[in-house]
């Protein structure tokens, strides 16, 4: 139980060596765990790396553990091959070194030591075995690659350890472990023994925390499970894993609709493997006595960790400052677009229109202004369909389901006018009506704006919304006057309609 200030470099040399960069070359991590091994290449904007290559080997080290003190034989020799291999794919990407990092069953095994120098001796690949609470700074630290400004407890599960951090203000505070998880609980056949055990840990644990109420942030394969098998318990609309959100209530109903459904049925259901869904009574019973003594406001789920954990470690300051989501989409934009810069241009245009909104609005806005052209190689038929399926699907962190629905609302009405007629109605629940109606808006506005400049971010056309007088201007150079045809007089129409405002054109 410590406050980290520091953990080892997990990298010999720095990543970012610019602290200006945007892009970042590949990189690669393998995470060896209790129960799988994992390689992750990552690719593209360095605030928020995109999965290149992400491949695990569920090899079950752990297994066994608590009752012989020793790594799983049969999963060690699968751990060696699966690194053996990885190696190989890392150089054909490209990568020479990779850095590794083991966990709680290598730390805590009797042989845990002799099986990293046999995976030396064989694979050439060093391993960095980690404590508990540098494990939880890591962790804690990938959920902040993805919510920059969340607070509140990380708590990321693997197969015999649970580690818990606090977060806020960008900074990782407490940090603990405890030998609880799946694999350990297994061994522990009374059910009434188990749940004293997983009390005795957690209680423990709680000593290093003052309880306030806060997020609760899970991280973890068998957390993912639990969540996935919560969508399709409340049939949520979007089967997006990251920034999902339970409440404490929803524990209790999601137990008791595993007991009815069974194992067996929701493993197929819900596309979890059969090494999965055994982990999931045990997590279950974790997480219940977990929200119960941290007193958790809400649950989240983060689908970034220890492996985004370690990119952030190497990350100069200004570039943790930024934000994901923008900077993921400026990256998209420069990657993708017709006219890269024009989203820029774009997001002044629009701005006009929503004066008032909320920082947390803004960075929406901005970010469908980035985003509002990358789709255009999709057929004229469906781009507005392929722009909202990009944008709800899309690796982007710093996002709520309900913001990834605006967005994609927002761009699909910068191809189409309505809609109606989609598949995606059934999204449209997670949005307020007004949120509706602004998404409408600024789809609008942007597809007005970008029939303006066609070839070139440079426009001397902007908006001005007299909210309290109903009259929206458009204000226009002389180059934009001969641009202003037919279809633009109609989007801009279009645009008024939705605001319920009188247009006037006017010189600049």
């Amino acid at each position: 139980m410590q406050d980290l200030a520091v953990t080892p470099p997990l990298f010999k040399e720095t990543v970012f060596d610019d602290p200006s960069v945007r892009d970042l070359s590949r990189v690669g991590v393998i995470d060896i765990g209790s129960n799988s091994v994992r390689l992750v290449v990552f690719d593209g904007a360095a605030r928020s790396p995109a999965y290149f290559f992400n491949e695990k080997i569920m090899c079950g080290l752990g297994v066994g553990l608590s009752l012989h003190g020793r790594l799983n034989p049969e999963g060690r020799n699968r751990a060696i091959s699966a690194i053996a291999r990885f190696k190989q794919l890392a150089k054909s990407m490209g990568i020479d070194e990779l850095t590794a990092v083991a966990t709680a069953a290598v730390r805590t095994a009797s042989d845990g030591r002799d099986f990293c120098q046999e995976v030396m001796e064989k694979t050439g690949q060093f391993i960095a075995v980690i404590s508990g609470e540098e494990e939880a700074k890591l962790s804690a630290q990938g959920v902040l690659t993805g919510w920059p400004g969340a607070y509140g407890l990380v708590c990321d599960l693997g197969g015999i350890s649970l580690e818990l951090a606090e977060i806020s203000n960008g900074k990782v505070g407490t940090c603990a472990s405890a030998d609880l998880g799946p694999l350990k609980l297994m061994d522990i056949d009374k059910k009434k023994e188990r749940l004293e055990y997983i009390s005795s840990q957690l209680s423990h644990l709680a000593k290093s925390f003052v309880p306030k109420n806060n997020r609760l942030f899970l991280v973890g394969g068998s957390w993912r499970a639990l969540a996935r098998i919560d969508m399709e318990r409340c049939d949520h609309p979007l089967r997006v894993l990251h920034e999902y959100r339970m409440e404490k209530k929803s524990i209790k109903e999601l137990k008791y609709f595993i007991k009815d459904h069974g194992l067996e049925n929701i493993a197929k259901q819900c596309s979890i493997s059969a090494n999965r869904i055994m982990f999931i009574p045990y997590a279950i019973e974790i997480l219940e006595k977990l929200s119960s003594i941290f007193k958790s406001k809400d649950i989240a789920i983060s689908s970034y960790g220890i492996r985004e954990g370690m990119l952030y470690e190497k990350m100069p300051q200004m570039l943790k400052d930024r934000d994901p989501l923008i900077e993921a989409c400026r990256f998209a934009e420069a990657k993708d677009s017709r006219v890269p810069g024009a989203g820029k241009a774009l997001f002044n245009f629009v701005k006009p229109l929503f004066s008032n909104s909320k920082e947390s609005q803004t960075r929406l806005i901005q970010a469908a202004c980035y985003l509002h052209d990358v789709s255009w190689r999709a057929h004229p038929d469906y781009r507005h369909e392929a722009c909202f399926d990009y944008i709800t699907r899309a690796n982007l962190g710093g996002l709520k389901h309900s913001e990834r629905v605006f967005l994609g609302l927002a761009l699909l009405f910068r191809y189409k006018n309505s809609h109606s007629r989609t598949s995606f109605d059934p999204l449209l629940r997670l949005l307020s009506s007004q949120k509706i109606k602004d998404a409408e808006i600024l789809g609008k506005a942007m597809r007005l704006g970008a029939n303006l400049w066609v070839t070139s971010a440079d426009s001397e056309a902007y908006l001005k919304y007299a909210k309290k007088k109903s009259k929206l201007s458009l204000k226009i150079g002389e180059l934009e006057k001969k641009r202003l045809g037919e279809v633009s007089l109609i989007r801009l129409k279009s645009l008024a309609n939705s605001l319920k405002a009188e247009v006037e054109i006017s010189d600049i």
